[in-house]
């Protein structure tokens, strides 16, 4: 048997900077490359972008992959999962290091690039490789990449197979069993019992959720939640704000058909609204209405709102960035007083986003609720369904591919040992077919 090894590289103490390493043989696959965003947050006026990796990797931002040179081997690929910042917004700043091809779907692809245009420090040449959910890249001669269609909280999300001579390394991190998305296929079931039965090493997941009991809502219910608020209300001539992730397409597209149920014109506003909605647009996944307007630059944005509170914030339903609180965001910005729009007694604030658990974002969150409280907003809280897999989800996934080895990664050690728990009630056993990994360590998968 070929000598296998699974590196943690980052995410596996902690939520954010996702990144793994596969080693078979002499020839290493790295999964994700990622950007842990509260470690940024704690430093105000931190640009990312001008910033030198090993700064980036002190403040625990960003991987510490100097543990890469202790590992006997070349890099041959770099694949990345989905178009989200905690797996792919360490790239610029690590990519370059290795003389590997970049791998990802088309709109994870093309955030990619845009991610390493805004660079400043380092210059990423990499090759850029384009795979379709259900296709297959053949990086050497007894290794190849498989893209299975998954669902998440962005579009364009897969489950990555790394094929090796002595079985496939399923990589399951982020991803929901949602059979009922409002954008897009439910994952391919088919192609993961199929995979399942050809027999699976090992398999490394997520573990965010893993102690939430129960299975994951559908989209399909964050939409039904959405227009209830929006529309299930007599008080229909206040000003109404809603806030969710830029990257989560599905949910906005919704958002943006209720404006037009209420008779209100949809405004984009924040510079990653515009960037990851627009970029969506390019590529054909969303169709947007002609009224709708969309605003990323601070000048247009101010404007833009001078103009929602001149012609009467009942004709409007802003769709605005900083639903955690983040400084300089929007919404924090409104609640400040920072912007022509005021907060009016009895306008809603309708958050379609859950507060993302750590200490940082609570405390940011806590602070612009209160803010907006103190203004006189109605607020509607976790008007949302998670993108990751609850309990239940991620006992059908096991049980679905039943591997041999299985890693709980992308998470807390508290997330990992409720994962753990769980696949030791599906008969694995810690230490032997269940392993728990820390960043930094290697595990050596021997038969």
């Amino acid at each position: 048997m070929t000598d296998i090894g699974i590196i943690a590289v980052g995410g596996y103490n902690e939520m954010g900077r996702n990144m793994t390493a596969i080693r078979v043989g002499e020839d290493i696959i790295i999964l994700d490359m990622g950007l842990r965003l509260d470690r940024v947050q704690i430093h105000e006026d931190v640009e990312i972008n001008k910033m030198h990796s090993l700064e980036l990797i002190e403040m625990g931002a960003i991987p510490d992959d100097t543990i890469m040179k202790e590992i006997n081997g070349t890099v041959r690929a770099i694949v990345c999962t989905h178009g989200h910042l905690d797996h792919i917004g360490a790239i610029p700043k690590l990519a370059h290091r290795y003389a590997a091809p970049i791998i990802s779907t088309p709109y994870t692809t093309s955030l990619i690039k845009q991610q390493i245009e805004s660079e400043v420090k380092f210059g990423v040449k990499n090759k850029i490789v384009t795979l379709n959910a259900g296709g297959i890249y053949q990086v050497t001669e007894d290794i190849s990449i498989e893209f299975i269609r998954a669902q998440h909280s962005i579009i364009d999300c897969v489950f990555a197979v790394i094929h090796t001579p002595d079985g496939a390394i399923l990589y399951a991190c982020d991803y929901k069993l949602d059979r009922m998305p409002t954008m897009g296929e439910q994952p391919d079931f088919d192609r993961l019992k199929s995979l399942g039965e050809e027999g699976v090493l090992a398999m490394i997941t997520e573990s965010t959720n893993s102690g939430v009991p129960g299975k994951t809502p559908s989209e399909r219910i964050a939409h039904d939640l959405v227009r209830d608020v929006l529309l299930g209300t007599e008080e229909s001539d206040v000003g109404m704000i809603v806030t969710t992730f830029a990257s989560h397409i599905a949910r906005i597209n919704s958002i943006i058909k209720f404006a037009a149920e209420m008779g209100r014109t949809p405004v984009l506003i924040g510079r990653a609204m515009d960037n990851y909605v627009l970029t969506a647009k390019k590529l054909g996944y969303i169709e947007l209405p002609d009224n709708i307007e969309v605003y990323g630059a601070r000048k247009d944005v101010d404007k833009a709102l001078k103009k929602i509170v001149n012609k009467g914030k009942d004709k409007y339903l802003p769709i605005v960035t900083g639903h955690q609180g983040e400084p300089g965001a929007i919404l924090p910005r409104i609640a400040n007083g920072e912007t022509p729009y005021t907060i009016e007694s009895g306008d809603k604030v309708i958050f379609s986003a859950n507060v993302i658990p750590s200490p940082m974002t609570e405390g940011n969150r806590y602070s612009l609720e209160t803010k907006l409280k103190m203004r006189g907003a109605r607020l509607f809280t976790d008007v949302h369904v998670s993108g990751h897999a609850c309990k239940e989800d991620h006992w059908e996934l096991l049980r679905i591919i039943n591997p041999e080895h299985v890693i709980p990664a992308h998470g807390t050690i508290n997330m990992h040992s409720s994962y753990i728990e769980m696949a030791e009630d599906a008969g694995y056993v810690l230490g032997n077919t269940l392993h728990l990994l820390r960043n930094g360590e290697e595990l050596y998968i021997e038969e």
